[in-house]
């Protein structure tokens, strides 16, 4: 054990610290959190794809009840007939549409027999820099919309609603958040307007079907957290060796000097 006891230096530690330290965020932060994303991106592509060919469902049937969600089905085509509530439109900002920034419009529809659910007519592109521009209001009269069902995003933490301009705002389509701001009940899950819809602006394209490099980032931090220790397992005995290497050589000088002193005194004798 005295060979390793060049491991409690404080330069030592310090690397084996960092090293342990390292290998566990590799595991346990870095590699599920890039696997998660392409789980994630995996499956959003495999449900569009679905949605492409699927038929149109009636919304209540895949939200009956105003607490109702539907992660399962995010992007699926579904139909609702009902009516807008203009009075609590809503502004998603901060938003990108082939590249440009845009508003999204965000309205509550009263779905005939079910739910209230959050709508996303669109996009409008902004004017002068960031000023909203005018926005034509939805239908006042009943109509029936088709529309692709979507998960509710996560309400930025730090990022509160605010009205500028008379317009409420949001940072995220979070319909717990818009649904507290507007003081309308909403569903879990919100629909996206496809193209030529009642009350619908410019439409919000779909994701491109890309797996992304989510999975090669995944197995590259496994690998790092696999490489580390091992590296730090090389560093340790190249030192054991330098250190053996370095006691055999002051061994052999010692010898050396003592064969030298012997000779000189015995020659003296």
């Amino acid at each position: 054990m005295q060979r390793l006891a060049f491991l409690l230096r404080p330069q030592w530690l310090a690397l084996i610290v960092v090293v342990i330290a390292f290998a566990y965020l590799c595991f346990t932060v870095l590699a599920p959190w890039q696997l998660g994303k392409n789980t994630q991106t995996s499956r959003e592509n495999a449900q569009i794809e679905h949605s492409l060919t699927a038929d149109p469902v009636p919304v209540t049937s895949l939200l009956p009840q105003q607490d109702s969600s539907a992660p399962d089905e995010q992007w699926r085509r579904v139909t609702a007939t009902g009516r807008y509530l203009a009075d609590a439109q809503v502004l998603a900002r901060l938003r990108v549409i082939d590249g440009d920034p845009a508003f999204e419009v965000l309205v509550p529809f009263a779905v005939d027999g079910g739910p209230t659910v959050l709508v996303d007519r669109g996009y409008v592109k902004p004017e002068k820099g960031s000023e909203v521009p005018p926005i034509p209001p939805p239908p006042s009269q009943t109509v029936t919309i088709t529309a692709r069902l979507r998960d509710s995003e996560p309400a930025p933490e730090g990022k509160e609603p605010f009205r500028e301009d008379g317009v409420q705002q949001v940072y995220a389509i979070n319909t717990a958040q818009i649904a507290a701001v507007t003081g309308v009940p909403l569903a879990g899950s919100y629909l996206q307007l496809i193209e030529g819809q009642p009350g619908g602006l410019g439409v919000v394209p779909l994701p491109h079907l890309d797996a992304g490099p989510f999975l090669s980032y995944g197995i590259q931090w496994i690998a790092f957290g696999i490489i580390a220790p091992i590296g730090l397992g090389y560093f340790v005995y190249a030192e054991i060796r330098q250190r053996r290497r370095d006691k055999a050589q002051a061994q052999s000088a010692i010898v050396s000097t003592e064969d030298k002193l012997a000779d000189r005194y015995g020659k003296r004798r």
